[in-house]
């Protein structure tokens, strides 16, 4: 019975040892379910800024559609708090635009904050801002939780992004009357309300306000004013990506948030400087990797239509929000066409993107006919002045916008405007059908208007609704220094005169040398008859014009004219060659062309030099002389510009002429580079 009963006191320890311990397990769990929570990452709109956002450090869902410019971006890996949180993530490569998780950690405040493209975001520069942010991958660091729920620095965001209800808001009540509570909701209706009120865009003016008499149309010219476009067509092009809507979202918690006549709203803990200081938009100095000034040229012509027109006005305004306008970077200014070119403002009027925005937005269309020749014209002669803001180290891009054709010529314009420095770009839409091509007056002008037609220059699209797509690639293409080559440089804005000495003293196999010397420099250059021309005399006791400058316009056609000029033999009477090559050559140069003569001789002249020299300096002809062999080295410095040392050149024999083709091209750039520019 002992061993029994001591068996069964065993059991009996044993089965409670067993409770004991699963009772221990089963509360651990229900302890460990407790205290870990599924953890949930927020979710926060494209719209939000990080300086919103009060915790130091959170994981965020972004969702997709942050590309989109209206979203500003300042700063390049690191960020200002003012920053898009999720617009930065697409900048930075972390997201894409479809969206998706981010990890954000707040860093103290920079001294400035560098503006760049990537991805598809142009993000802004900013001289300094009080709080900075990084975004990263959203892989949560050991031993750190991360906040469901953010804490946001007004109640606006903390309603709009969260849900949270909250509590109502009440004014202490005034004796004698009784004022119900008012809740958050019915502040935000008021405020929204106001807000509605006070930022609706004025009505636009139409365009037979300032055309009272109707206008001339083009023969075959559509009028876009009796179109039938419907409201609602044009509403979902200002909702494209890009486009402000009409109606802009404002920051409650900012300037246009205005307190209910019937109640003193408390703001609880929120510190009053934190609502001024974070509803001002920073004013940026401009990105410094743009710096070119630009006038955009636009279409007002009466053929365009008042919808059409609003459309131009607000791609203008998302490419200066795009674009980042500041004095240490892009300066904008806009000329409007229709019968004639009238400026509605010029480079300096306004240095940042926000008041550029607005001066676009009171552009009223001018009406008449669409003489876009006349408009580039006067781009040339009037807009690019010291007086209207021209920074002369900056380039000069004009933007074309053309609806349809012109009605005047543009390729002369155009050719002329590049040869004076400007960079033309030309943006056309819709164009002309099949049936309507025998209207234009200037066929294939968009190619003939730019100086290559390799695309670069020339942007189309088939409607005013796929405007917006050429937002990105213009604003990647004007800020792109190194590709703006279509204005004046030291390869394609001359008349090269050649002068070359044909006297017994060369010889057949020299004067073969002193060709494939012209040829070699030619090559250099880029040859047509909108670039750099080239024209060659040769001359003994007389001269010979071997081609003109309008004679040949590509460069295998000239150095195929080159290699078929015969040697002629007889005397040296360089003076009387110069005089000739001013006459037969340079007479015949083209405004705005700079005038080269380059001449070759191997001897002392038999008549005098000097006056025929100076006549060249006086009419502008820059000089280089270059003796080989028994040339006189005073006589080469006469000939030549001053400094005669960085234009007179002197070699021992023929065969090394070729050494010195770098060097003269480099000295005709160093030259051109040390130009004003306008």
């Amino acid at each position: 019975m002992g061993i029994v009963a001591l068996t069964m006191k065993a059991s009996v320890i044993e089965m409670f040892l067993v409770l004991l311990v699963t009772g221990i397990h089963s509360n651990k769990e229900m302890i460990k379910k407790i205290k870990r929570p599924k953890f949930t990452v927020p979710q926060i709109s494209c719209d939000v800024k990080a300086g919103k956002i009060i915790n130091p450090e959170f994981m965020v869902k972004c969702p997709a559609g942050c590309q989109d410019p209206k979203y500003h971006v300042y700063g390049t890996n690191v960020y200002a708090s003012y920053s898009s949180v999720c617009g930065a993530a697409v900048h930075s490569g972390i997201l894409d635009n479809s969206g998706g998780k981010i990890l954000v950690r707040k860093v103290a405040g920079q001294s400035g904050y560098r503006g760049s493209y990537s991805n598809g975001v142009q993000s802004l520069s900013l001289p300094r801002w009080r709080e900075s942010f990084i975004v990263s991958e959203s892989k949560p660091k050991k031993g750190v939780t991360y906040p469901s729920a953010l804490t946001y620095s007004s109640f606006r965001s903390s309603v709009a992004q969260t849900g949270e209800t909250t509590k109502a808001y009440q004014r202490p009540p005034v004796p004698g009357t009784t004022v119900p509570p008012v809740t958050l909701a019915q502040v935000l209706t008021v405020t929204v309300a106001e807000a509605t009120h006070t930022t609706l865009p004025r009505p636009f003016p139409s365009t037979t306000s300032t055309t009272s008499s109707p206008r001339p149309q083009p023969a075959g010219h559509r009028n876009r004013d009796t179109d039938l476009w419907s409201t609602a067509d044009y509403t979902s092009s200002q909702n494209r990506p890009g486009a402000s809507p009409g109606i802009p979202r404002q920051d409650l918690s900012g300037a246009a948030f205005q307190r209910p006549a019937t109640a003193d709203v408390s703001l609880g803990s929120v510190p009053k400087e934190e609502l001024s200081t974070q509803s001002l938009e920073p004013v940026s100095l401009g990105d410094p990797n743009c710096k070119v000034d630009l006038s955009f040229v636009i279409d007002g012509s009466a053929g365009l239509g008042k919808r059409r027109f609003r459309i131009q006005k607000q791609f203008l305004a998302d490419i200066a929000q795009a674009l980042d306008i500041g004095p240490e970077g892009p300066l904008m200014g806009v000329v409007q066409y229709g019968d004639n070119p009238a400026p509605q403002f010029n480079l300096k009027a306004h240095t940042n993107s926000r008041d550029l925005k607005t001066a676009i937005e009171k552009i009223t269309q001018r009406g008449g006919l669409s003489n876009v020749g006349r408009a580039i014209s006067f781009v040339t002669k009037n807009f690019f002045s010291k007086a209207n803001g021209n920074r002369g180290g900056a380039p000069n891009v004009a933007v074309v916008m053309v609806d349809g054709w012109p009605t005047d010529k543009v390729e002369e314009a155009s050719r002329l405007a590049r040869e004076s420095g400007i960079n033309i770009f030309f943006i056309t839409i819709e164009g002309a059908a099949e049936s309507e091509k025998q209207h234009l007056v200037e066929a294939n002008f968009a190619n003939k208007a730019v100086c290559r037609t390799n695309g670069f220059y020339s942007l189309h699209v088939q409607s005013w609704f796929g405007l917006h797509k050429t937002l990105q690639p213009l604003v990647k293409r004007v800020c792109d220094a190194d590709r703006l080559a279509c204005s004046k440089t030291c390869f394609n804005s001359a008349d090269l005169g050649f002068v070359i000495d044909g006297s017994s003293s060369v010889g057949t196999t020299n004067f073969r040398t002193v060709l494939q010397f012209v040829a070699n420099l030619s090559k250099e250059f880029e040859i047509s008859d909108t670039d750099t021309r080239v024209g060659a005399v040769q001359y003994t006791y007389e001269q010979r014009l071997e081609f003109g400058f309008d004679a040949y316009s590509s460069k295998a056609d000239l150095l195929n004219a080159i290699k078929r000029v015969g040697y002629w033999s007889g005397g040296t009477s360089t003076g009387a060659a110069i005089s000739y090559a001013l006459e037969q050559l340079f007479k015949k140069s083209k405004p705005n062309k700079r005038k080269l003569m380059v001449l070759i001789t191997d001897g002392r002249s038999y008549d005098d030099v000097r006056i025929p020299a100076m006549a060249a300096h006086l009419r502008g002809v820059i000089t280089y002389a270059i003796g080989v062999a028994w040339a006189a080295q005073d006589e080469l410095e006469v000939i030549a510009t001053h400094p005669a040392k960085d234009h007179s050149f002197f070699v021992d024999e023929f065969d090394n002429l070729y050494q010195y083709v770098p060097r003269i091209i480099q000295n005709i750039c160093t030259e051109f580079n040390s130009q004003p520019r306008n």
